[in-house]
């Protein structure tokens, strides 16, 4: 064998070495999908020192008032924007869901649908909202179901033909309408403002009897938030990462 066969050969050889190494360590080596027994029982949420009814312009009576000084150290030590951070907090601590469902849940959520509504380089505004809307894809039957959006959901997302998920935490119109919450007090109820979505997705998570202190419970109620074990995961890894970080 002349040599620059030989090293051609060789070459070859070590390319497929390669290959297979890679292949093991993302069979063999790769992390196990979780299952609903293997979730810690409750991911507990740092609770603010000290919370009072708010009276700040803009805040109604009644609303619970995020203790600064915690929600400043938080917001830097898990990377969470303080105008998300804010709206987890207060919709754990309104008790909008009417369950046990911590911050670090509804933040985990927030992080796996939007990177806390600042997916695609956009920024997190004081008031909740995106700089501009988050969009879900179409749904027109391609990757995902068929279903056609209405003149009500066009309002939301703007497409005449196909539905969207739409806002921080992606709601579809649908579903919105049934799950609506005035998270900030401000008298409306929008999707695309994470205050409103935060509050909504605990109620949603809440529902059906879904109890999240339990591992079981917790497993179900994000499932049936999107029907995905690897959607599951992803929204416990980034749970239990911020209960970390806050220490």
């Amino acid at each position: 064998m002349t040599a620059p066969r030989l090293i051609g050969v060789l070459a070859l050889m070590l390319v497929a070495v390669s290959g297979l190494g890679y292949l093991a360590s993302q069979t063999l080596m790769a992390r196990p999908p979780l299952v609903p027994g293997d979730l810690p029982a409750y991911v507990a949420a740092p609770v603010p020192a000290r919370t009072t009814p708010s009276v700040a312009p803009g805040q109604p009576l009644g609303r619970p008032r995020v203790d600064p000084n915690w929600l400043a150290r938080t917001a830097t030590r898990t990377g969470i924007p303080p105008t998300a951070l804010r709206a987890y907090a207060v919709a754990q601590l309104s008790d909008a869901g009417g369950c046990d469902v911590g911050w670090t849940t509804l933040a985990g959520v927030g992080w796996v649908e939007s990177q806390h509504g600042t997916l695609g380089g956009r920024t997190l505004r004081p008031g909740g909202r995106s700089s501009t809307p988050i969009l879900g894809p179409a749904l027109d039957g391609r990757r995902f179901a068929a279903i056609r959006s209405t003149p009500g959901s066009q309002a939301w997302h703007g497409d005449p033909r196909w539905e969207h998920a739409v806002g921080p935490m992606q709601f579809l119109p649908g579903t919105w309408a049934t799950w609506a919450t005035d998270g900030d007090g401000d008298g409306r109820t929008s999707p695309l403002d994470l205050d409103d979505a935060a509050a909504a997705t605990a109620r949603y998570l809440c529902a059906d009897g879904h109890d999240l202190t339990t591992g079981d419970g917790w497993a179900a109620a994000i499932f049936s938030y999107n029907h995905d074990q690897a959607y599951v995961d992803a929204v416990h890894a980034a749970a239990v990462t911020y209960a970390q970080r806050a220490g």
